[in-house]
């Protein structure tokens, strides 16, 4: 018996040559580097990036198609807000001092006087008299609904009426407008045309907010309205509502 001819031992499975279809799976086992990681890391981050963007694109084009004028409008409008709130802050901070100051309790005691007035005014408990603006509005054709009145109310105090009547009715937080069959409820009181609204607050932003285009004037002529505002250093508001 010659050497090729004597038997061979069983070698390990691992001395075992590749059949094909351990080739084919060798193939298809994933090798991930860590380039490829940072790459595909990179190309989401991009996509992310890209959706920012056009969601950011999409929200700056909402005043691309105004004119200038309208631009210039709103602007001032955010402005004279803005402002607002600033002397709000600044009124409430020199309060602070005050009462921080005071070691008897006297600006405590005034202090309190001045808010039991301030919210018995804003709650429409008391008269209350200031400089701000009267808005007539004339329904000749009907046109004039609950709705924009509310919309009128409410630009009113967006724009910081601190105190509002229209026609006989002192308006409140809980102020509601319904339709009626001879014109128009408020807090269950009927109100006719001309609705006239007296409001206590700074005359310029108020008149500059319901100017604002697409705002209450322009909603209201298109119903056929006509819009009057007259700014008054002087509006007394004499509805009350009851406690």
């Amino acid at each position: 018996m010659t050497v090729d001819d004597a038997p061979r031992e069983e070698g390990n499975a691992e001395d075992v040559p590749p059949g094909p279809l351990t080739g084919v799976m060798a193939l298809l086992r994933p090798r991930a580097s860590w380039g490829q990681l940072i790459g595909g890391l990179l190309c989401v981050l991009v996509g992310f990036a890209v959706a920012v963007q056009v969601r950011s694109t999409k929200r700056d084009t909402t005043f691309a198609t105004a004119r200038q004028d309208e631009l210039v409008g709103i602007l001032a409008d955010l402005g004279q807000r803005s402002e607002r709130l600033r002397g709000d802050i600044r009124d409430l901070e020199q309060t602070k001092a005050e009462l921080q100051r005071d070691a008897q309790g006297g600006a405590a005691l005034e202090e309190a006087r001045k808010r039991a007035t301030t919210y018995g005014i804003l709650a429409g408990t008391l008269p209350a008299e200031g400089p701000g603006i009267q808005m007539v509005v004339r329904d000749p054709r009907g046109g004039v609904h609950a709705g924009g009145l509310l919309d009128a109310l409410e630009e009113l105090r967006d724009a910081g009426a601190e105190v509002v009547q229209v026609n006989e009715v002192r308006a409140g937080v809980g102020t509601y407008f319904l339709d009626a069959r001879d014109g128009v409820q408020a807090d269950g009181r009927t109100l006719r045309a001309p609705y006239t609204f007296l409001a206590i607050g700074d005359p310029h932003t108020m008149t500059t907010a319901l100017n604002i285009p697409g705002g209450v004037v322009r909603t209201l002529q298109a119903a056929g309205a006509a819009v009057s505002i007259t700014p008054r250093a002087k509006v007394t508001v004499s509805a009350i509502r009851s406690p």
